[in-house]
């Protein structure tokens, strides 16, 4: 029976000669996603965001990019699903032969970077809090993935290096692809083209070893790039230098507690916090003279973890964290007509002093006390996102909240 036998041409499914209608569409509905994914989100990294337009056409890239990468993510695995069950068709080079290797080796790590590569960049979308939505109607977030920076930054680094290694698997099943249509002139990939090509009737005949040599080069540099991008996720921090904050003494004692903000970017709530600040405080529930104490608060302004706009909030045009490391918020602490408390101060941040009353909640308890505020700001007043004049973009309002249990003489 000659290769050309109508028994044997493919028609939905593959055969041991040619590729079925079904392989071929989802290769190349394969490639097209990811051959326009992957430099989508390389100009979307680039593109500017000094301005509120640019900010918005930034976002609108990397939601494509999103969109796209997620897509290729689910046509991958039914790709491979469909690879399963099929017949694979036999190579056209001798079994053994170091190109038919390397062949196999560039085809397992297609598969599997095909994978991984949108897969880590769903899991970094899903753990990062605002910018650049993936258009679908089924959420922004994944079940048992938390929105926590770490896990983003640990899932970034997985993609970002899975992606090198997505590339050089690509170009090299080009490259291989190339030479067999125009230096070995045999029919690799025009059988994977539409129609179906003239095949030589003496095909060798594939052995049972002959995936197991690539399977384990292909596994031992899957097993190198996932140690490289767990180191990369687990190391490395912004180049700012983050101040050391001094140790205060204090009437109380600061246990636990969190300072943070809420902002509105295009249109979504992202909220993130300071990991690192200091608070001194002093407090008597009786007056004495209408006050009762006093409160400093300084922050550490590169510790701010703000999801997916971090980067952006710490820079120059918003919190300038490299000029003005540091933020200060003191006054005292008076009772207000509630029944609650305020502290009537003022908040230096980026080099602007500007005076700031917050509301707060005090509960104490022996020795312990629990203190609850909040106060909204305006960005305008520090002179923060001056490149984004109206709200398009960038809200105006910044929520700040904090909480913290402390303790009397530390008791």
């Amino acid at each position: 029976m000659s290769a050309t036998d109508p028994a044997r041409r493919p028609g939905l499914g593959n055969t041991d000669l040619s590729f079925g209608s079904v392989a071929k569409t989802l290769h190349w509905l394969t490639a097209l996603l990811i051959l326009t994914a992957m430099p989508l989100g390389l100009i979307a990294n680039q593109w500017p965001y000094d301005t509120s337009e640019t900010l918005a056409v930034k976002a609108t890239l990397f939601s494509i990019h999103k969109t796209l990468g997620l897509s290729a993510f689910f046509v991958a695995l039914i790709r491979i699903l469909w690879a399963m069950i099929q017949p694979r068709p036999r190579l056209l080079t001798p079994a053994g032969h170091w190109q038919t290797t390397a062949a196999e080796v560039t085809h397992w790590l297609l598969y599997v970077s095909l994978v991984i590569v949108p897969l880590s960049g769903w899991l970094h979308h899903a753990a990062t809090t605002g910018f650049a939505p993936i258009w679908w109607p089924f959420g922004q977030t994944l079940p048992f993935v938390p929105e926590s920076e770490p896990v983003a930054k640990f899932f970034a680094a997985w993609h970002w290096l899975f992606t090198k290694l997505l590339g050089a698997a690509i170009l090299l099943h080009i490259a291989g692809a190339l030479k067999h249509h125009f230096v070995d002139r045999d029919a690799t990939l025009k059988r994977m083209l539409p129609g179906q090509p003239a095949l030589p009737a003496d095909l060798p005949e594939a052995t049972g070893n002959a995936h197991r040599r690539p399977i384990l080069i292909a596994g031992v540099i899957w097993a190198l790039a996932l140690a490289g991008g767990t180191a990369l996720g687990l190391t490395g921090d912004r180049e700012s230098a983050v101040p050391q904050l001094a140790e205060v003494q204090s009437d109380w004692v600061v246990q636990e507690g969190a300072v943070e903000i809420t902002v509105l970017q295009l249109g979504s709530a992202v909220t993130g916090g300071f990991s690192d600040w200091t608070a001194q405080i002093s407090f008597s529930e009786t007056a004495a003279d209408g006050v009762h104490g006093e409160v400093t608060v300084v922050i550490a302004v590169p510790t701010l973890s703000l999801g997916g706009v971090t980067t952006q909030a710490l820079d120059a045009e918003f919190f300038n964290a490299d000029a003005f490391p540091t933020a200060e918020f003191t006054g005292p602490i008076l009772a207000n007509e509630a029944g609650g408390y305020v502290v009537d101060g003022t908040l230096t941040l980026v080099g602007q002093a500007v005076p700031v009353t917050l509301p707060f909640t005090l509960e104490i308890e022996g020795e312990t006390a629990t203190a609850t505020g909040q106060v909204t700001l305006d960005r305008r007043e520090f002179g923060m996102g001056p490149s984004y004049p109206d709200e398009a973009s960038v809200g105006f309002p910044v929520e700040v909240s904090m909480s913290l249990t402390a303790t009397r003489d530390g008791g």
